[in-house]
């Protein structure tokens, strides 16, 4: 296909072939996620289940993919899928409109599902998601906190064990320590430490919940995206046996 050409060119017909038949689950189709989103289907992904139950609000456009004053108010799964048929009308994209938690992680991992993108930053659902995906067989890349950071050089990628500075990824590590996985997750962090809360409000942040209010800015988090699409291409090319 002519769009998918330069992939082509890139890395040949065979680990094209290894991503049109791969399966990829992205939770979270904010800041990160909907960045991997686009990455992942501009590869020639073939098949997304995009997982999110939020809708578009006015402060997720400065730095969410799919977040457009004419989306305003639309499902984030909905945006993104409307968008990733636009760049490749061959890709299955399934939509779970769930909030992601314990008792939906079985729906989000059943059937084929080759590798999975944590792209959410509530604490206590996106450990059940690693460690539920993870006792699976899952292959995880998991993004790690990216609001209060503006160092681009700083964001990197390595195994959990190596994660370091990273206040989430702090909380991330002891919590799956308690349930005995010490490795074996891919994370995106930053080794610049986030700025401080410049107030202490809080607003609502996906429906469900309060969280405080962050500052983060469209280029960081978009690396954070990027950087995990690569993370799932690299792994589904290595573990089909394919190679970049």
């Amino acid at each position: 296909m002519e769009w998918n050409n330069r992939t082509h060119l890139l890395i040949g017909e065979e680990n094209v072939g290894i991503l049109s038949r791969a399966h990829v689950a992205i939770c979270g189709m904010g800041a990160v996620g909907s960045f991997a989103v686009e990455a992942l289907a501009r590869a020639g992904v073939g098949h997304l289940r995009l997982v999110d139950y939020d809708h578009v609000h006015p402060s997720n456009i400065n730095r969410q993919l799919f977040a457009l004053t004419s989306t305003q108010g639309m499902k984030k799964t909905e945006v993104a899928r409307i968008r990733v048929k636009d760049i490749n009308p061959l890709c299955h994209v399934e939509i779970l409109d769930t909030y992601i938690d314990e008792t939906t992680n079985p729906r989000i991992m059943e059937g084929q599902v080759d590798v999975m993108i944590d792209a959410i930053d509530s604490l206590t659902p996106k450990i059940f998601l690693i460690a539920n995906a993870f006792r699976a067989g899952i292959p995880v890349i998991s993004s790690m906190g990216a609001a209060g950071r503006m160092d681009a050089n700083a964001i990197t990628t390595g195994d959990l064990s190596e994660t370091h500075t990273c206040p989430l990824a702090r909380f991330v590590r002891r919590r799956l320590h308690r349930q005995g996985i010490f490795s074996g997750i891919r994370c995106i962090f930053s080794t610049e430490m986030p700025m401080k809360k410049k107030k202490e409000d809080k607003e609502p942040h996906d429906g469900k919940r309060q969280a405080p209010v962050l500052g983060s800015i469209s280029y960081v988090t978009a690396i954070y995206g990027l950087k995990a699409a690569y993370e799932a291409i690299d792994c589904l090319l290595k573990q089909k046996g394919g190679c970049p």
